[in-house]
């Protein structure tokens, strides 16, 4: 009786999980004036329907990448296949909506490895950020340094992005190359000094040589998302200036702390920001920035929820005894 309560329990907990998240994408897409006539007008270029299937196509290959990052990142305290893996970070997308700057993914990656490496694996989780954001900051920063060439004038937001995004690019490469420091430091943290357990973790060359690679492909694949879309909307003739603002947009977008609610508003601000020198349409720019959030946030959510209520999981997932 009391296992099938907890049953119970648990699935309520799943449902609530799934109501809340999709809560938050709908009221950060109700934030974005004109939604609805801006997507019919998506929809009446042609050429707009092969660049979304293009885009869906190339969602898996993103999520896929990200998810075989992770089992390798993970190998060295817990080895999951790559389908547990690739459930893991789904369910991770999805839970990451409910709380600002996705601070919340990680409690939903870590239900799918064994309780007692659950810290050093939610530790893992930061860390695999990392690789994808040095490689988004540095070509961030090349980028927006060419655009402040171009434009021939100062501006304040720029020179404080650019000295953020390199403060950034070494902290990381000092985070990636001192984990065993980090562990030690957050074990005034009570969950984390179970980690006194695990040996200290370790990045060989070849682990992060591979991490760094695999991030550089993915990075390949969602900026060309963007510029797919972008280019069936309004097509381009200068496509170095344009993935250099999609460069610029996505530094931006990993550097600016997004609040849950109206993330789709900032990132669409930050898109007519950047490409504000491009000549393109306000409308143009809104829509590609949306569609590609959609894309592979908002139906990687659904894929996420859809494995959370499939899978018997537990949500006690702060205990480590």
């Amino acid at each position: 009786m009391r296992k099938l309560k907890q049953s119970h329990l648990t699935f309520i907990v799943k449902i609530l999980i799934g109501v809340l998240s999709f809560w938050i994408i709908y009221n950060r897409l109700t934030t974005l004036p004109n939604l609805k006539v801006d997507f019919l007008f998506l929809f009446t270029k042609p050429s707009v329907y092969g660049a979304i299937l293009l885009v869906l196509f190339l969602m898996p290959i993103n999520w896929g990448i990200e998810s075989y990052k992770w089992k390798c990142i993970t190998m060295q305290t817990e080895s999951v296949s790559y389908f547990t893996a690739l459930k893991s970070v789904f369910s991770g997308v999805c839970v990451g909506n409910i709380a600002p700057g996705r601070a919340l993914e990680f409690a939903a990656k870590i239900i799918f490895f064994k309780q007692e490496n659950r810290p050093t694996v939610a530790l893992l989780h930061f860390i695999n950020g990392m690789f994808q954001m040095l490689i988004t900051i540095a070509v961030g920063v090349l980028s927006i340094t060419i655009k402040l060439n171009q434009n021939n004038h100062s501006n304040t937001i720029i020179y404080f992005a650019i000295a953020a995004g390199i403060a950034f690019i070494f902290f990381f490469l000092w985070a990636i190359n001192n984990v065993s420091i980090i562990q030690k430091k957050i074990k005034f943290i009570k969950w984390f000094q179970k980690m006194s357990d695990v040996a200290d973790i370790k990045f060989s060359k070849a682990l992060i040589l591979k991490l760094i690679s695999f991030s550089i492909v993915r990075y390949l694949v969602f900026t060309s998302q963007f510029y797919i879309i972008y280019n069936a909307l309004l097509p381009q003739n200068q496509l170095v200036d344009i993935f250099i603002s999609i460069a610029a947009y996505f530094m931006l977008t990993s550097l600016i702390p997004m609040i849950s609610i109206i993330e789709p508003a900032i990132r669409a601000a930050i898109a007519l920001f950047v490409f504000n020198n491009t000549g393109s349409d306000s409308i143009i720019i809104v829509l590609s920035s949306t569609f590609v959030w959609i894309i592979n946030v908002v139906v990687p959510s659904i894929i996420g929820y859809i494995i959370i209520l499939r899978e018997k999981i537990d949500f006690k997932f702060s205990s480590v005894s």
